[in-house]
């Protein structure tokens, strides 16, 4: 009897909402493991029907493999490779284009070169101003400028920097190998760095000539900062003369102009001619490639051209008495000459076809960037 009143006692103080609670928690724990050998289930059978699709598709995931690792290694084979140091005045610029040098208009010193027409003239010159001078007549060849062309976009080749590219590709340079069922031209892009570099000052050399410019190193111009660099539509609307002297007619003159070029002797008069190089219009760095060197030596010549469109060329080979600005460039008052990837043992005047000097100035591996030095004539009356 006492131990039916225990039993009732407890009922009485038990709390049935502890119990309730108790069957709910079980209940969920039970649902969770339900759910779990389920997602268990599926997932088991995900991972059969994967291994079933690779091993019936595992020679075309072995080749499609093979193909990514191919394209990747010849991606790193055809890159460009930017130079990682500064330009070594002494050994990379060839000092054998500073002649031929005229004194008084007398040829001194030609070392092989070709004389030109216009290496002779006057022996005394004078020139006004506020300081009126008589003097000596002086020309030579100045190393004063370098432009790089470039297939990766951003690589200051010439003083060994890679920038980083805020668009990772964008801008590069390629090459478009000519397809005769679309028939495609052949052409290549690159980007183009134009560089003030007064050597003379550098070296500290010719510092009593008065003609001698007197600026610091500096990077005048980038054209991955220009928007027509790559937009030919535009490039024509910032230059409407393209659509005049870009055209196939205007370029069959430019025939006369590739066989003077040749000989050394390019016709300033057919300013939008650049001999076998091409085309001065559109300033762009687009161009059309046979020979890979010839068509990046177009480029850096046109450069020099766009420069002076834009009023940011002084030729200093017009007038003896100072710098003439020229937005019309005279080609024959400019030479270049490869210093990277490969040195070039001579200066080659605008347009001068590459038959000859190309010829593995190009790597085989990590080529396609470019450093050009640019020569250009000097006239200077040298007082007495």
């Amino acid at each position: 009897m006492q131990s039916v009143d225990h039993l009732l006692s407890l009922l009485k103080n038990m709390n049935f909402h502890s119990i309730v609670d108790m069957d709910i928690f079980q209940g969920d724990i039970i649902l969770m493991i339900i759910a779990s050998v389920i997602l268990s289930l599926i997932v088991i059978k995900i991972r059969f029907l994967i291994f079933g699709l690779l091993f019936r598709n595992l020679g075309k995931i072995i080749i499609g493999l093979a193909l990514i690792l191919a394209s990747v290694m010849w991606s790193k084979a055809n890159a460009g490779s930017c130079s990682n140091s500064f330009l070594s005045i002494p050994t990379e610029v060839n000092w054998q284009c500073v002649f031929p040098i005229s004194i008084g208009g007398v040829v001194e010193m030609a070392n092989g070169q070709d004389l030109g027409d216009e290496n002779i003239g006057d022996s005394i010159c004078a020139c006004g101003g506020e300081n009126p001078t008589v003097g000596i007549s002086v020309s030579f060849w100045e190393p004063a400028r370098v432009i790089d062309t470039v297939r990766d976009a951003w690589c200051m080749n010439a003083i060994g920097t890679q920038l980083e590219n805020p668009s990772l590709g964008q801008g590069s340079g390629s090459l478009f190998v000519d397809s005769t069922s679309s028939g495609i031209s052949p052409k290549i892009f690159a980007q183009m760095h134009y560089y003030k570099f007064p050597v003379w000052k550098i070296l500290d050399m010719f510092t009593d000539l008065p003609c001698t410019e007197d600026v610091s190193f500096d990077i005048a111009m980038m054209s991955e900062l220009l928007p027509h660099w790559n937009n030919p539509v535009l490039a024509m609307l910032l230059n409407p003369e393209a659509l005049v002297f870009g055209n196939p007619v205007a370029q069959l003159a430019c025939a006369a102009d590739s066989i003077a070029a040749a000989t050394g002797n390019p016709i300033d008069h057919l300013f939008w001619c650049m001999g076998s190089w091409g085309n001065a219009y559109p300033f762009t760095g687009s161009i059309g490639a046979t020979d890979r060197v010839e068509a990046n030596a177009g480029i850096a010549a046109r450069s020099i051209y766009m420069m002076g469109r834009t009023g940011l060329l002084l030729d200093p080979g017009v007038d003896a008495c100072g710098s003439v600005y020229t937005p019309i460039w005279k080609k024959s008052h400019y030479k270049i000459q490869l210093m990277r990837p490969v040195k070039d043992n001579a200066c080659r005047p605008i347009g001068m076809t590459g038959m000859g000097w190309t010829m593995f100035k190009n790597k085989l591996v990590g080529g396609g960037n470019y450093s050009w030095m640019v020569f250009r004539k000097v006239k200077c009356c040298v007082g007495y």
